[in-house]
């Protein structure tokens, strides 16, 4: 049925003016509730504006002029308003001294139609955070008087128009968080009165900065952050004489800095982290007098620091992942207005200026991973405000300054693996607000002051590998927070107090070769979030505490070379252990069966009471029941084995010999996608019920293992009720395997050109007329879903995770980078991750796989919603429509999975999904509540870093949502910090607790 005509505004201004009461309400006010007629109001805000009166001039969000007559600019930000924007410009445009115009953070759709331009007053409009789509039209900069345009936060794509450089007043042009592409056109370079531009976050073709920015002298403001920039800045921007903020950080610029840089007199912030850029820092930034903050972290720049740059009024100075070298200036610490200092993994030595802090309000402070030696400045919190000290991995000397005991506002002291030596003043135990102690690696001594029961928001105390000599005091029980309590390798001596039964918070409890003595605290088992107990080399005596079998989450437990007699409690079979010791005690009885297994077959050595079935226990009594059989019975074994495998061999055989009958060779056809070592026959006399390793949604899976000794996985689709021609749609390969069975032919198109490491190999199709298989590589240890959601999940301990992750993510950004054109796959979920032997990951299962159009726009509407519960991207559910950033929702919701341990959708959530629980969790509780607990407490750095990644991932805004590319590069940088703690601290079988320097990335969780 043909639709009507859309009514024109004269018919909508006589339908007013006939039915509404108001009948002297002027013209302007006529054109406004025309614009109401279009808008969806569900708050009510222009409610006001069906009130009668003379003019609009009282309604909400209206201003008029000082003749109080005409309307000269309309406010309707934040009203939760929704309706398209071309229905409205043609009222709006009819007020003739309409100048400012805001529609900021509601649902305005459709697109910016080019009679905006006819609005000739306009001097400043604000669309930002909307719905609108489409490209931008060129007449915008028909708009004489146009100071002032903001269209953040909408979908934008297309390519910013030549025309804007004809703009004649524009002094602000902000389009951050947009679609669009191309390259950063140099015509911007003519608009001579621009202030500020802001073009960040916008998928831009990979391009340099235009040179001809620097023609724009009157500009203050450039942010370019994430704008796929490449080469070199140019020594054109070095004309912005009146520039205070530079941002070029999130880009692939390399190359040297320029010099002219140095001529930026008026900025006072310089952002260049995360690029490529190398050389030394330019000498003539020591000149920049109005410098608060530079931060050219992340990048491969070398040479000293400049010493005329810490004379600077620095507010921040972050230079980290560098590779810069010399000494430290002392002039930095005659900075009066330094209140963060980082300069972490460097090559910097020498000693730290003595004064510094004296005169600076010093609140951050992070020089890890250098090469500093000499004393901690006594002066580092004389102004009271020093919140973080973090001075590990490196060659500090002497003492602890008495001073730090008196800096209550200290929230994070780390000075592991230094040379520092002599006690640890008194009042420092005992600092209110210190969460984070750690002063492991060191040479201290003395003991473990009773002041500690003041530290009443202390969580993680290390103290490893020192020489604390002492009891611990009984206070340690008051600190409710206590997750981590970590002093092995010391020389404390006496019982566990028993007041440590009250720390009900505590995670890990490392106390290994020191000298403590006497009976565990009998009430162990209010640990209940316990997951390690170290208390190896010690004197420990009495019997083990039966208690310690209703630590269910426990995974470590390691009593050895104690003095612990009696029996092994048969209550401790209820544990999941990774890791049990009991060697070299004075136990006896006999062993629990359930730990007479290979695994722990040193778990118990040197116990000569202890008696069971494992080698070297008890061995005469085990060779007693040894010569307790007869010859007698091994023959009864021997025959009774003989029968069954004659039994065995008979029905296999004849099993076999009727599905070979059954299935007719000729009729099948096979397609192969790599060199093939085997026959379709081998596959087809192996597709029995015994194979069966899963079943889902699209098939059964069957396990086959080849004459080669080779395993493969055999996917048997489902028949389907289509009778479509065989030439229909697109296939593979026109007559081979071009079957009409969606999912089939997604999987084969999909996998069968894919060479990647880290996605799942399809090694060919078979297919009949009524039967489709799929022959991939086996991945021996299944899915991440069933591994990490099975009582098995306490395997995938926190490095394994990680490197899973990894594996997906590259997995993905080969699928929607590198692929031509990108493949979307629709599916991503834990159980569509396979492993590998090594724990490797796989991404499989591209059954409802899509590629993307040739604009590259993303794929055409669905007509039915593909994906699982909890793991589909909400605008996907509403709207039907898919791309990347579909999958980047769902990979999200996989990191979330990973680090929590939860699945996506669990009575538990109520109504939530694992997004939102993740969300109101961390607001409400914080991180501690959302990490899976068996996880180890040293890696809490590194997995609030992919916890934070997840949450990028599935955020609500698709635009919001970082590139499979960004997500792997994100991941990565996690990686250092997490193979050098690996490598370094492995000792003795097991990992020894350690927290590394986590300021790589500002704003960790952690």
């Amino acid at each position: 049925m043909r639709m009507p005509p859309p009514p024109s505004s004269f018919s909508i201004v006589v339908f007013f003016s006939f039915f509404f009461p108001c009948l002297s309400l002027n013209q302007e006010g006529l054109y406004l509730q025309s614009v109401k007629l279009f808008l969806s109001d569900p708050d009510g805000y222009l409610s006001s504006w069906d009130h009668p009166g003379l003019t609009p001039c009282n309604w909400t969000g209206v201003t008029c002029g000082p003749s109080n007559s005409s309307v000269t600019a309309l406010d309707l930000s934040s009203f939760n308003l929704a309706g398209p924007l071309p229905s409205l410009t043609p009222f709006l445009c009819r007020l003739p001294l309409l100048s400012f115009l805001s529609l900021s953070n509601n649902s305005i759709n459709s697109t910016l139609p080019p009679d905006i331009s006819s609005c000739q007053r306009l001097s400043h409009l604000d669309l930002s955070q909307n719905l609108l789509t489409g490209s931008l039209p060129s007449s915008l900069a028909d708009l004489p008087t146009l100071r002032y345009l903001d269209l953040t936060g909408n979908n934008f794509s297309g390519e910013i128009p030549d025309s804007f450089g004809r703009f004649q007043s524009l002094e602000v042009l902000s389009i951050v968080y947009n679609l669009f592409e191309r390259v950063i056109p140099p015509s911007l370079g003519n608009i001579s009165t621009l202030k500020m531009l802001n073009l960040s976050y916008n998928p831009f073709t990979p391009g340099p900065i235009p040179p001809e920015l620097g023609n724009l002298t009157n500009l203050e403001v450039l942010w370019l952050t994430e704008c796929s920039l490449t080469g070199r800045i140019p020594d054109s921007l070095g004309s912005l004489r009146k520039l205070t903020d530079l941002d070029l950080a999130l880009n692939f610029l390399d190359g040297p800095l320029p010099s002219s840089l140095a001529n930026l007199t008026s900025v006072v912030q310089i952002e260049l982290y995360n690029n490529s850029l190398v050389g030394e820092l330019p000498k003539g930034l020591g000149s920049l007098s109005r410098l608060r903050l530079l931060d050219a972290s992340m990048n491969q720049l070398t040479g000293p620091i400049p010493v005329e740059l810490t004379r600077l009024p620095l507010e921040s100075l972050n230079l980290y992942e560098n590779n810069f070298t010399g000494e430290l200036p002392r002039s930095i610490a005659d900075s009066p207005n330094l209140y963060e200092l980082r300069l972490f993994r460097n090559n910097l030595t020498g000693e730290l200026p003595k004064t510094l802090g004296k005169n600076s309000p010093l609140r951050w402070i992070d020089v890890s991973s250098n090469s500093f030696s000499g004393e901690i400045p006594s002066t580092l919190c004389d102004m009271g405000e020093l919140e973080e000290l973090l001075m590990i991995q490196n060659s500090f000397s002497g003492p602890i300054p008495e001073s730090l005991g008196n800096c209550r506002s200290l929230t994070r002291l780390r000075l592991g693996c230094n040379r520092l030596s002599g006690e640890v003043p008194s009042p420092l135990w005992g600092l209110p607000h210190v969460y984070l102690f750690e002063v492991a690696e060191n040479l201290l001594s003395g003991p473990i002051a009773e002041s500690i029961a003041r530290a009443s928001n202390l969580s993680v105390l290390s103290l490893s590998r020192n020489t604390f000599s002492g009891s611990i005091p009984g206070g340690i029980g008051s600190l409710s927070k206590l997750v981590d309590f970590s002093a092995g390798d010391n020389k404390l001596s006496g019982p566990l107090p028993q007041s440590m039964v009250k720390l009900g918070q505590l995670v890990r409890l490392d106390l290994h070769n020191n000298a403590l003595s006497g009976e565990l605290p009998s009430k162990i088992g209010y640990w209940k979030k316990l997951n390690e107990l170290d208390l190896a080399h010690n004197s420990l005596s009495g019997a083990i505490p039966s208690a310690i079998g209703s630590l269910y989450v426990l995974n470590y437990l390691d009593l050895s070379d104690n003095m612990f007699s009696g029996e092994i409690p048969a209550d401790l079979q209820n544990l999941k252990l990774n890791q049990l010791n009991f060697s070299y005690n004075r136990l006896s009885g006999d062993l629990p069966p359930l730990f007479a297994k290979g695994m722990y077959r040193n778990s118990f050595e040197g116990n000569p009471g202890l008696c069971g079935d494992l080698e070297g226990l008890c061995g005469s009594r085990n060779q007693e029941k040894k010569q307790g059989y007869g010859w007698m019975m091994w023959m009864m074994f021997i025959l009774a084995v003989l029968i069954l495998i004659v039994g065995l061999y008979w029905f296999f055989h004849m099993k076999y010999k009727n599905a070979r009958r059954s299935v007719d060779k000729s009729k099948w056809t096979l397609m192969s996608f790599h060199k093939l070592d085997f026959r379709e026959d081998e596959i087809l006399s192996c597709l029995h019920e015994d194979n069966v390793i899963g079943t889902g949604s699209s098939g059964k899976v069957y396990k086959v293992v080849l004459s080669s000794g080779e395993a493969v996985a055999v996917k048997k689709l489902w028949q389907g009720t289509r009778k479509e021609s065989w030439n229909e749609g697109s296939h593979v390969e026109k007559g081979v395997c071009d079957l009409p069975n969606d999912g089939f032919d997604a999987e084969v198109q999909t996998l069968g050109k894919i060479r990647h490491k880290n996605i799942v190999k399809l090694w060919c199709c078979c297919a009949t007329q009524d039967t489709k298989l799929l022959v991939y590589e086996y991945m021996p240890n299944g899915s991440l879903g069933d591994l990490l959601h099975s009582t098995k999940g306490g395997l995938l301990d926190w490095p394994t995770r990680y490197r899973i992750a990894v594996d997906a993510a590259e997995g993905l950004s080969y699928l929607h980078h590198d692929c031509v054109p990108p493949i979307v796959h629709r599916d991503v979920k834990s159980n569509n991750i396979l492993l590998d032997a090594e724990l490797g990951a796989r991404v499989a299962d591209f059954g409802v796989a899509k590629v993307v159009d040739s604009t590259g726009r993303g794929i055409e509407t669905m007509t039915v919603i593909a994906g699982s519960c909890g793991y589909i991207a909400p605008e996907y559910a509403y709207t039907l429509r898919v791309n990347e950033k579909s999958d980047i929702y769902s990979f999200g919701v996989v990191l979330l999975e990973l680090v929590t341990k939860r699945l996506p959708v669990d009575p538990e959530f109520g109504e939530k999904d694992l997004v939102r629980w993740v969300c109101v969790t961390l607001d409400q509780r914080g991180v501690d509540h959302v990490i899976d607990p068996r996880l180890d407490s040293c890696f809490k750095e590194e997995i609030c870093k992919v916890l934070n990644v997840g949450l990028q991932c599935t955020s609500p805004l698709p635009i919001n949502r970082p590139s499979m590319r960004r997500v792997v590069k994100l991941l990565q940088e996690v990686n250092s910090n997490l193979n050098n703690s690996i490598k370094k601290f492995i000792k003795d079988g097991k990992l020894t607790p350690y927290y590394y320097e986590d300021s790589s990335d500002q704003g960790s969780m952690a």
